[in-house]
């Protein structure tokens, strides 16, 4: 029996309260047969017990951002180490992972938490894993997630930290996309957003994503913007992180999905509102090779939409887009 790890498989959303919203709610697709590529959750439990190895509670009371720095230089204790290298090795030989932050009360209906904490893409290796977890706990004290659990109030007094770690989908296109239009608040579409590799270059603004809306009923497409975009990230060939390289030239104004492709998001899309019984703002990604395998990485409820549905608007919704992505630079 795991003290501080749990597969996503054995998750649920009563267990968001022990590992943050982030992880449940990737248990919850599973539970629903989306697919979601492969890992592990690890505790708030495990977050506390580092905590108290290295005393940090003196200097966590004063919500300090030099708690940050007091965590990142810290060492983690030998049993949560342990552990966490155990579930890492399930995952195969120096898996490439992503491990991303999963604090208490994100990606909630109140509060998405988006881009306020770190997430690591394409780490190897167990050393670095487990700095890339407690790198995640220090982000809870960095200057905008401070700032920004003070404007909600979230769990300002005892903030926790729960960690995803997934194995990393190679990814031909990824994107996000919304189970209503966010811009009007039409329930009868899905805005949908791509572009090429990891979502890097789409959370750094260094590209305008190409932008569709689409029927839930008929499939449709009632619009699309397709847009100029010519650097990506990759796999970094040195094999940990992303590195950035530019699109050929003749792909770089070509859709980056095809109609089925469209088709398939969308059906998965409702597939996952059904589930959670509300809107979502649902982050995925199309592995290379060619089945172009469908996975989703993350999803979470849609908390900024008009009070009532307006007629469907010509501008385009990549603004919000931006906003649920945040400004996180290692972000996906």
């Amino acid at each position: 029996m795991h003290r501080y790890t749990r597969g996503l498989d054995r998750l649920s959303r009563n267990d968001e309260p022990g590992f943050g919203g982030k992880s449940a709610n990737l248990g919850e697709l599973l539970a629903a047969e989306i697919p979601v590529p492969p890992g592990f959750a690890i505790s708030t439990a495990a977050y506390e017990a580092f905590v108290a190895h290295n005393r940090l509670q003196p200097k966590i009371a004063d919500a300090s951002t030099a708690v940050g720095d007091a965590m990142r230089a810290a060492t983690m204790p030998g049993d949560v180490r342990a552990e966490i290298i155990e579930q890492y090795a399930r995952l195969g030989e120096d898996a490439p992972v992503a491990v991303r932050s999963s604090a208490i009360g994100e990606d909630s209906a109140e509060a998405t938490f988006a881009g306020q904490q770190e997430t690591y893409l394409w780490v190897r290796g167990a050393d670095r894993v487990c700095d890339a977890v407690r790198d995640c706990w220090a982000s809870l004290y960095s200057p905008t997630a401070i700032s920004y659990r003070s404007r909600v109030s979230a769990a300002a007094d005892s903030p926790a930290m729960g960690v995803t770690v997934q194995l990393m989908v190679d990814a031909e296109v990824s994107g996000v996309m919304f189970t209503c239009n966010p811009v009007s608040g039409d329930p009868s579409m899905v805005a949908i957003n791509a572009s090429w590799g990891l979502g890097l270059a789409v959370v750094g603004g260094e590209v305008t994503p190409d932008d569709y809306l689409v029927s839930k009923v008929t499939r449709e497409v009632v619009r699309e913007h397709v847009h100029c975009k010519d650097v990506q990230y990759v796999p970094d060939p040195g094999g940990s992180g992303a590195v950035r390289v530019e699109v050929d030239a003749d792909r770089r104004e070509t859709r980056a999905l095809e109609n089925a492709d469209l088709e398939r998001l969308v059906d998965v899309a409702r597939k996952i509102e059904r589930h959670f019984g509300c809107h979502q703002d649902i982050e995925w990604a199309l592995a290379r090779g060619a089945d172009g395998e469908l996975f989703v990485v993350q999803t979470r409820p849609v908390t900024a939409l008009p009070n009532k549905p307006d007629k469907p608007k010509a501008e385009s919704a990549l603004s919000l887009i931006m906003s649920t992505f945040g400004a996180a630079p290692r972000g996906n």
